[in-house]
């Protein structure tokens, strides 16, 4: 039996599931290596991924080591709708998690369970400052692509124009990348953004990029070579992707998922080879009524069997649920399925299903890619209309529905119907889907033993136990020269009491 403890490894994260997921599934990772990973984030979130999923208290075991949890009070009741304002929130998150997670790694240090390395990820750019005031070497996993990585950090240091208020039509050239219209750019650099907020989060992150020793992110070299190597001229840049493709880290029980999936998996059994379409738009995005009613009948219209992903919106976000056409579900009949939440990893690997109609986040970007899974791109903000330029134009295994949300217009139906049977029957859908399945071997290539995530994921465990035993020599010096201090202070004091014994 293992005596000594585990190098422990600190993650903490943004309360959202587009940020847990990923870190969640590095720390899979990480913990099959061998090391005790923890895992934090707010105790709001935490209840959500409690419930829908088989977490406990204890550590689970994941490979050669365990991960865990430990979840953190915000300041706010479970129910305060000041969450869904960001504006607020993100202030009241910062200042809570300053005074509770050097507390927690305070009571990890007196159980003998002392933090060697601390990661985070983007919109908490303040938890790089709580591991250096605790002296713990942080990293910092990004969880879009590295074109946007580098689209943040030109926009940071004015080194190439941007869309100005000015002159919001700027196209913009950055290095080593195709060129990006003003409407495919990350739409939060953009004037007319509404979410100036995370635009603020996200920026923030790179006034302290000096701070982590590494960027890790969830992509991989081969897909992104030019841009990872022209970047990593600036930062210390680690792909490790993709995460939730990795061998090692199989351990299924241990999710972050916020609604329980829905079965849609024996459904998917009884249909033919690629004859269905998978529709989800993520955890966040929320699509007006009107473009429900016309993705509906253009379903409808073309006969294609789907699987709709339909997450009701959260109760404090005040949003109505979505309803789709009178009869339609009548004349869909069997032909069709409505869930609320999808086990998306399987579904995308499922043979039966021949596309996906994604919002293209970088996470379901990823899955899709790394499964040899075509998309139809409908993004609507943030890094997505940026992912979608790549999905269509540089990875060409997508066909694009619409440009996002500053685009401000219903997709009508028939153009929705043209995607659709675009991406599943002709000459386009054979060769996207011959150019998903390109990608996904270079994916599991990537992950396998040797490969360039997998190196790269060596290379910092190693970097992580070198510093682990920095850090405990640090600390074992700094009690030493303390206790020193007391024994000189002690030896002091007994010359001063006992003056005649000293000098006879």
């Amino acid at each position: 039996m293992r005596s000594e403890p585990l190098v422990h490894v600190f993650l903490v994260s943004f309360p959202g599931q587009g940020h847990v997921n990923p870190l969640l599934r590095l720390g899979k990772l990480l913990a099959s290596k061998g090391l005790l990973v923890t895992l934090s984030t707010t105790e709001s979130f935490g209840k959500q991924m409690i419930k829908a999923n088989n977490i406990t208290d204890e550590p689970t075991p994941v490979g050669d080591g365990f991960i865990r949890f430990e979840f953190f009070q915000d300041g706010w009741d479970d129910d305060d709708p000041r969450r869904a304002h960001l504006e607020q929130y993100l202030p009241q998150l910062e200042l809570v998690a300053k005074e509770e997670i050097p507390r927690i790694i305070s009571k990890y240090a007196e159980q003998n369970r002392p933090v060697s390395c601390f990661i985070s990820n983007p919109f908490i750019p303040w938890a790089s400052d709580v591991a250096e005031s605790l002296g713990i070497p942080s990293a910092m996993l990004w969880v879009q692509s590295c074109a946007c990585f580098a689209a943040y950090y030109h926009y940071h240091h004015g080194l190439v124009p941007f869309p100005i208020e000015s002159d919001p039509e700027i196209d913009v050239q950055l290095p080593s990348m195709p060129l990006l219209k003003y409407d495919e750019v990350p739409s939060f650099l953009h004037p007319s953004t509404p979410y100036s907020i995370l635009k603020s989060a996200i920026l923030g992150q790179f006034k302290n990029l000096e701070k982590p020793f590494c960027i890790l992110m969830d992509s991989f070299l081969e897909l992104e070579p030019e841009i990872v190597e022209y970047m990593s001229k600036f930062c210390p840049i680690k792909t490790v992707g993709p995460l939730f493709k990795n061998p090692k880290a199989t351990n299924s029980t241990v999710r972050c998922d916020i609604i329980k999936a829905d079965d849609c998996i024996e459904w998917l059994n009884s249909k033919p080879a690629s004859s269905v379409i998978y529709i989800s738009f993520g955890s966040i995005v929320y699509l007006k009524q009107e473009q429900v009613d016309e993705i509906a009948n253009a379903l409808l219209n073309t006969g294609i069997s789907f699987l709709w992903v339909m997450k009701p919106p959260p109760k404090e976000s005040g949003l109505p649920i979505h309803t789709l056409p009178e009869g339609f579900l009548e004349k869909v009949g069997d032909k069709g399925m409505i869930i609320q939440w999808s086990p998306q990893e399987k579904v995308l690997t499922h043979t039966s299903v021949s596309c996906f109609v994604s919002h293209c986040g970088w996470n379901s970007t990823m899955e899709a890619l790394s499964s040899g899974m075509p998309i139809i791109a409908f993004p609507r903000w943030g890094d997505q209309v940026t992912d979608a330029v790549y999905l269509v134009e540089v990875f060409k295994t997508g066909v694009r529905m619409c440009r996002g949300e500053a685009e401000n217009r219903i997709i009508p139906r028939e153009e929705v119907e043209k995607c659709l049977l675009e991406a599943t029957v002709g000459p386009k859908a054979a060769e996207i889907k011959k150019n998903a399945l390109k990608w996904k071997v270079a994916a599991e290539a990537a992950v396998a033993d040797g490969g360039s995530s997998d190196r790269n994921i060596q290379a910092l465990i190693d970097e992580v136990m070198k510093r682990s035993i920095e850090h405990l020599t640090n600390q074992v010096c700094k009690a030493v020269k303390k206790t020193w201090k007391m024994v000189e202070k002690v030896e002091a004091l007994r010359k001063e009491v006992n003056p005649i014994r000293e000098y006879g």
